[in-house]
């Protein structure tokens, strides 16, 4: 439970609703500084909507509150949102009603993430590429992870202006031959073949099985059993970073490879002068391999473009609680000014 010594601040509660967990923070405004005194976590599909899990947090910590925010996987209209990868509904407005809430911020889950990179501090980055010294101008943000989530920071001259985007879900394009056929084998099995589709946990996982099914490694039966056991996902990417499997190092190369290259189409998209983010859970778990040549090569290569795209820094968040506070921070901005911006 917040102590009794919170209860003269202004409390705000923040969420981070993904498909695999929902995050819940209780955050005070200290200066301008957002400090977080409680913080829980909850396996998303255990629960049937996200009233029920706020009700539980707010049950353990009883204290008043006054704005709350949640960023959500999937889009935000008018203040609500059909989650993409869970069978929820989720509406400000609703929120605000049940647990008498003043003010209720509600953004896509990229959108909360660009807003809490204003709170990081540089230890909370790792640097892939550089870029221009003291580069100034729109940014983007691409996070892979239960889903794969795009979004934007329009830079006004002054400040940066956080915006989502459903980028994930544009249509994969193929960049060589082994990748178109990729998209192939893809295409028997869904109707539409998003970026999302492979740059994703379940994307690695489809890219495995790809590899697997078109004879470019073979899967004995201990590396079979551990996929089907736990998180297919984690298993490859933790089996291609020990060098265990021959498949599952060639899966990640790849992975490795469409996230760069999707890095780069945002970027040209967005203009991302100011810098492209890499977010998520997978990107720091890889990073070794996002430090690679490979990955730069693969970002970059966008023909006349080329030095562009160079000049852009390319940094991985490395702080997991970015989206909890930056939905913190547009609850804040909201209960100010009316508005997150």
């Amino acid at each position: 439970m917040v102590q009794q010594k919170n209860k003269s601040k202004t409390v705000i509660l923040a969420g981070d609703i993904g498909g695999t967990n929902t995050r819940l923070a209780l955050f005070v405004d200290r200066d301008g500084r957002l400090e977080p005194v409680a913080e829980a976590r909850y396996p998303s599909r255990n629960y049937s909507s996200l009233e029920e899990i706020v009700a539980e947090f707010v049950g353990k910590n009883n204290v008043p509150l006054v704005w709350a925010g949640f960023g959500v996987a999937g889009p935000v209209q008018n203040g609500r949102s059909q989650t993409t990868n869970l069978p929820w509904v989720v509406e400000a407005r609703q929120l605000a009603e049940r647990f008498g809430i003043a003010a209720v911020a509600l953004v896509n889950d990229l959108e909360a993430n660009a807003y809490g990179i204003a709170t990081l501090e540089t230890s909370d980055f790792a640097v892939i590429q550089s870029g221009t010294p003291d580069a100034v101008g729109n940014a983007a943000i691409i996070s892979p992870g239960t889903g794969l989530g795009e979004a934007g920071l329009y830079w006004d001259g002054n400040q940066h202006h956080p915006f989502a985007c459903e980028g994930g879900h544009a249509s994969f394009a193929p960049a060589d031959e082994l990748q178109e056929k990729l998209l192939g084998y893809l295409r028997l099995q869904f109707k539409h073949v998003s970026w999302e589709r492979v740059l994703s946990g379940p994307g690695l996982l489809n890219i495995y099985q790809f590899l697997r099914d078109t004879g470019h490694g073979p899967e004995p039966a201990w590396l079979a059993e551990e996929i089907r056991q736990g998180d297919p996902s984690e298993v490859i990417s933790r089996m291609a970073l020990a060098r265990r499997s021959e498949l599952c190092e060639k899966a990640l190369e790849l992975f490795v490879s469409l996230f760069a290259a999707e890095a780069g189409n945002l970027a040209l998209k967005l203009m991302g002068r100011g810098g492209v983010y890499l977010g998520g859970g997978i990107a720091p778990k890889i990073i070794k391999m996002l430090k690679s040549p490979a990955f730069r090569e693969a970002f970059a290569a966008k023909g006349r473009m080329r030095p562009l795209l160079e000049a852009m820094p390319i940094l991985v968040i490395l702080n997991e609680k970015t989206a909890l506070r930056g939905a913190a921070r547009c609850a804040l901005l909201q209960g100010v000014k009316g508005r997150c911006d």
